[in-house]
């Protein structure tokens, strides 16, 4: 049986699971998680590959109205899965998955914090300080810009 502090271990790594898939860390993710279960002994790895698969899929064709719902079920399931790796191993190998489980929290809990952008977008993942003097113009991102006095009004405009 686990201990208190690896079975939230264990919930912290299923919650990770379910809210990286689908971003942007995913895949770099997802072999990292692939990576703990091999390193945990179990056979299989295509099989870890394919359930972590599956789960990104279900989020990403889930109802928006739902996905939190399925995102919380989903990282439960890899709870339980964690949980059983880590109870399945010898001490020493328990106590090496446990200090890679954290390293994998802590890197999605900094690929939830890292700026991504779409097309045309600005993405900024510390400050920023975007200054404007003299008449001149300044933004992040820009479109069509024209400096310049505006044209007077005519007779129609007022």
């Amino acid at each position: 049986m686990l201990d208190q502090s690896l079975i939230a271990l264990a919930s912290a790594a299923g919650a990770a699971v379910a809210s990286a898939a689908g971003t942007d860390a995913w895949t770099a993710f997802r072999e990292r998680v692939v990576g703990v279960f091999h390193r945990g002994g179990t056979p299989g790895s295509g099989v870890v590959a394919g359930r972590l698969d599956r789960t990104a899929a279900e989020l990403e064709g889930a109802d928006p109205r739902e996905a939190e719902r399925l995102r919380v079920l989903l990282g439960a399931s890899w709870q339980t899965r964690f949980e059983d790796l880590l109870e399945d191993l010898g001490d020493a190998e328990r106590a090496d998955v446990a200090g890679r489980l954290r390293d994998l929290v802590a890197s999605a809990g900094r690929a939830a914090n890292a700026a991504s952008a779409g097309d045309g977008g600005l993405a900024v993942g510390g400050n920023v300080d975007i200054r404007a003097a003299h008449g001149s113009a300044a933004a992040g991102v820009m479109g069509d810009v024209t400096l310049g006095n505006p044209p007077q009004p005519g007779p129609e405009q007022g």
